[in-house]
């Protein structure tokens, strides 16, 4: 027994597997989040693990988009032998007496990687049979599509990058790749010899059979280095290859055919990050942790000098004025541009949209119609897809009252998509561009995916190739993650929602179609930004300060009046929803041409329902609203149920005793925001004669603890739960309420 259990630990692949514990744990941090995501334990609120489960490719999970992220798995794999390969080849020198030593530490090296395809294959079976509903046929099927394209990458790389021979790409490479000219630079350190050989007994050949290391012919110690100097330069050959091609995928974007999917393009950002992790550890050896603080002091100063901003813009807005002619964004000029006068001035030209509205509302004989407004709560694609299918199914039944009744929609996130989204059908279908605004297709588009766009941006542009231009309303942009989002929602809507803020002003002027108020957060003092096609002073302050122009608390900002030089009403609408939707990480922030700066966040950090803008404006108008109207309904959409938004936590353990104090404001944000709406739902009737009715619609998941997730994807699964969460008792009699106030 002690001399089979010393012949298994001396067996090489064995002794390579217990090196990577023992050395440079940092490189398997690449194999624990992969495995976390796969497993739903990492980014699962930013719905990671359907990028590498249910992959898309153009818009569909097919053998083609499994099999391209199979071939990206394999590029992960062989970055990952190349670098443990380059680091830890001094410690196998004997590995350099083996023809096509490469190919052999490959087989050898390969305990970790054929567990992962092992465990990888259970969990994207399951998860394809369970959330998207695939049949059994079209699993196999995407397997066989992943497996093949893992091979094919795999056969490619060792017979071109990996072969001795000499071709015209290796002898340019060579002259800038070689390791040696490149150590030559690099200070010597004592430190950096290092005897820690392993001691093997036996290896895996080429035909897998198992051989005796004592058989193999000695060398010169220096002979040895050289040849595996030799596949160093092949090595970063291969690497340099990774990141040019996620660098033409990135110049390529626009171009759906090139788009592969966002997980094979993380896999191989993961294999050129390996790369680099590498080859500082080889090159700088005991200089490494000198060489990192280096690369981030680099990177420290190209953002101080501008050379790189993490930040996205607004598209269609004017970057270009000159700095002294940019609005200062402080206390003093605000209070000018937001004076007393402007404030009456706009809230005037709201009374008059007001009464455009009510004159085509009268046409049916109703002296004083009833008003609606819509707050709708933000979820990411969850509440994009709930949102429209409870405002579809409201107005299908309705026969078109609900949209006609609709007066103002506001919200957050990814709720006001939708809602913006069904206002968009609606538009088109009223100026005869299609034949029925509840054609079912509609609400499949709000469904699709957004996220794949998102992340394949994030990883073959904002990391590694920031400087794509294009031209939107006659000013140049930098491409972004933002700007893929933008275009894949117009895509996905059928150019329904390719708008500028201004195409809608005339519309909404006359009383057509609901006013939409699209707010974000700004991260710079709190306050809230407000995008409109109409101007909205009067939004920006509460009413009891407006008589005090000195002091007055300007607790909001007009985007339209504070821009008025920036061509605002040129902004596209896509990027006013973007920054009402932007998820932190997942989206950049959104910086605006003010001095300074006015970056902009998610709407959600300060209201994530829609309620206080909507309260405001029902304050402001009050007085109109008693003379002209009869019931004033305001319909909340949410995706989250109010009775329990959020699940009690407990402090059971150590980690959570320190951490619930720490973090409390933050996981429960969502719970403070709706608790403290109840008591403005208590007061808010007074002041309009106790007129106003509140009806919500609720998400309520079938199994309860089993909703949608958080993300910009969903599953065939989730959607099914969300469609049906319409006809549930409790929703089914708030329709009930609201269509007895409509008649």
């Amino acid at each position: 027994m002690h001399r089979i259990l010393k012949g298994i630990f001396r067996f090489l692949p064995v002794q390579l597997l217990f090196l990577h514990f023992r050395k440079y744990q940092l490189l398997l941090i690449f194999w624990v989040i992969i495995l976390a995501t796969v497993t739903g334990n990492f980014a699962a609120h930013f719905g990671a693990v359907s990028l590498f489960l249910a992959p898309e490719y153009l818009g569909e999970i097919n053998f083609v988009s499994m099999f391209l992220l199979g071939g990206s798995i394999a590029v992960f794999v062989m970055a990952w032998h190349i670098t443990t390969f380059i680091i830890h080849s001094h410690r196998i020198p004997f590995m350099g007496a083996l023809r096509q030593a490469f190919l052999k530490y490959c087989i050898n090296n390969s305990i970790l990687p054929l567990a992962f395809l092992i465990f990888y294959s259970v969990v994207s079976i399951r998860y394809q049979w369970i959330n998207e509903h695939a049949p059994g046929t079209k699993i196999l099927r995407l397997q066989l599509g992943f497996y093949l394209g893992f091979l094919l990458l795999i056969f490619l790389s060792f017979a071109y990058f990996f072969r001795v021979d000499r071709d015209l790409l290796k002898t340019v490479i060579s002259k800038i790749t070689n390791p040696s000219r490149i150590r030559e630079i690099i200070p010597y350190d004592t430190l950096d010899y290092e005897y820690d050989l392993i001691r093997a007994d036996t290896y895996v050949t080429e035909t897998f059979s198992i051989e005796h290391l004592s058989k193999l012919e000695t060398y010169p110690p220096r002979l040895l280095r050289t040849v595996l100097r030799r596949h160093h330069r092949n090595a970063i050959t291969a690497t340099l290859f990774a990141y040019i091609t996620l660098l033409l995928l990135g110049i390529f974007m626009e171009e759906p055919i090139l788009r592969i999917p966002a997980g094979a393009g993380f896999l191989i950002l993961f294999a050129v990050a390996m790369g680099l992790v590498g080859a500082i550890k080889y090159f700088l050896k005991s200089w490494e942790l000198i060489g990192w603080m280096c690369i981030a002091l680099i990177g420290a100063m190209l953002v101080n000098y501008k050379v790189i901003d993490l930040r996205s813009i607004a598209y269609g807005l004017n970057y270009h004025l000159p700095e002294k002619d940019r609005p200062q964004y402080n206390y003093r000029y605000l209070r000018h541009v937001f004076s007393q006068q402007r404030y009456y001035d706009d809230k005037r030209l709201g009374e008059q949209r007001l009464n455009n509205w009510k004159k085509k509302k009268s046409l049916g004989g109703a002296t004083k119609p009833p008003l609606i407004l819509l707050c709708i709560s933000g979820g990411g694609s969850r509440a994009a897809y709930w949102t429209f299918r409870s405002l579809q199914y409201i107005d299908s039944t309705s026969k078109g009252s609900l949209f006609n009744h609709t007066v103002l929609i506001s919200g957050a996130s990814g709720g006001m998509l939708g809602a913006s989204y069904w206002r968009a059908v609606h538009d088109a279908y009223q100026q005869g561009k299609i034949p029925d605004p509840y054609a079912a297709r509609y609400q499949d588009n709000i469904g699709k995916d957004l996220l794949n766009a998102i992340i394949f941006s994030f990883v073959s542009v904002d990391l590694i190739s920031p400087f794509n231009k294009i031209s939107i309303g006659g000013y140049n942009y930098t491409k972004d993650r933002g700007y893929a989002m933008e275009q894949e929602l117009i895509r996905n809507t059928e150019g329904l929602l390719d708008q500028k803020i201004g195409d809608y002003r005339q519309a909404e002027w006359e009383g057509s179609i609901p006013q939409l108020i699209v707010s974000g957060t700004i991260v710079n003092d709190g306050r809230k930004l407000m995008v409109s096609a109409q101007p909205i002073t009067f939004m920006t302050q509460p009413e009891y300060s407006s008589k005090d122009s000195m002091h007055a608390p300007i607790d909001a900002i007009d985007f339209a009046t504070f821009f008025s030089k920036q061509n605002p009403y040129n902004m596209r609408l896509t990027s006013a929803l973007r920054m009402n939707a932007t998820f932190p990480y997942v989206l950049p922030v959104v910086k605006l041409p003010s001095v300074p700066a006015m970056n902009v966040m998610d709407a959600g950090m300060r209201d994530n329902f829609g309620m206080d803008i909507t309260l405001r404006y029902l304050f402001v108008f009050r007085e109109w609203l008693k003379e002209n109207v009869g019931d004033v309904i305001v319909l909340q959409v949410r995706d989250t149920k109010e009775s329990n938004i959020s699940s009690p936590t407990d402090q059971n353990s150590l980690p959570k005793m320190l951490s619930d104090p720490l973090f409390v404001i933050q996981t429960k944000w969502e719970a403070f925001q709706s608790y403290t709406q109840t008591y403005l739902k208590d007061y808010a009737p007074n002041f309009i004669s106790n007129k106003m009715h509140f009806i919500t619609l609720q998400y309520i998941p079938q199994q309860a603890g089993n909703a949608a997730a958080l993300n910009f994807h969903l599953t065939e699964k989730e959607k099914t739960d969300l469609y049906q969460s319409i006809y549930n008792p409790l929703n089914q009699r708030q329709i009930d309420t609201l269509a007895h106030l409509l008649q």
